[in-house]
């Protein structure tokens, strides 16, 4: 199967009206497996959203954050850190690709030799989403509400264009203006990602 989507340079994303993959879990895995040029997320609607790449600053400030998080979870060696192009089933039945993921190594050695092969049927413990300038921050801030509701014990959503980190948590949100880092204790003790490069980017 091979989809072509034209994405209007205004746009970050089209959205396909729930039906357009009607054979759940394994034939939407197919599905993004056979367009494995686009990013795809599904909604806990059914609808399938395909985002277009990232631009420079995105691309960049995305894989400053990745990198951070990978380097402390090799180091701390208590979790698996991912980047954007793992997909998580919630238990909602939505599919979302957080740009930074982390779970707990406990958890990801219950799981099947298949399911791990596939998208993981779990919320991460922590994630991260970068904003870039073409996204939806409400459609952001719903994502992160979405992970909270499924489970998540930790997660930052990161608005380079105001400098702020909106911090989401099992008992609430806080943001935090202009931070230099941002700590990740105690779900992930000792991690802090460094945000100098994410608000002023050298190039």
């Amino acid at each position: 199967m091979q989809l072509t989507i034209p994405i209007p340079e205004s746009h970050k994303a089209v959205r396909l009206p729930p039906g357009i993959v009607d054979g759940g879990d394994e034939e939407f895995f197919l599905f993004c497996q056979a367009n494995r040029e686009l990013r795809i997320e599904r909604s806990a609607e059914g609808e399938i959203i395909v985002m277009s790449p990232a631009g420079g600053y995105p691309s960049f400030q995305n894989a400053k954050v990745v990198s951070q998080l990978d380097a402390w979870a090799t180091k701390d060696g208590s979790g698996i850190a991912f980047d954007s192009s793992a997909g998580f089933l919630l238990s909602n039945g939505a599919m979302r690709s957080p740009d930074a993921a982390w779970v707990q190594l406990s958890r990801l050695r219950k799981l099947s030799q298949r399911e791990k092969q596939r998208f993981i049927p779990l919320c991460p413990d922590f994630v991260i989403e970068v904003a870039s300038p073409a996204d939806d921050t409400t459609a952001l801030r719903k994502k992160m509400e979405e992970y909270r509701a499924a489970g998540l014990r930790l997660g930052w959503l990161i608005l380079p264009e105001s400098r702020q980190v909106e911090t989401y948590t099992p008992t609430g949100v806080e943001t935090l203006t202009s931070p230099d880092v941002v700590s990740g204790d105690p779900v992930l003790p000792g991690f802090t990602l460094e945000l100098r490069l994410i608000w002023n980017p050298p190039f």
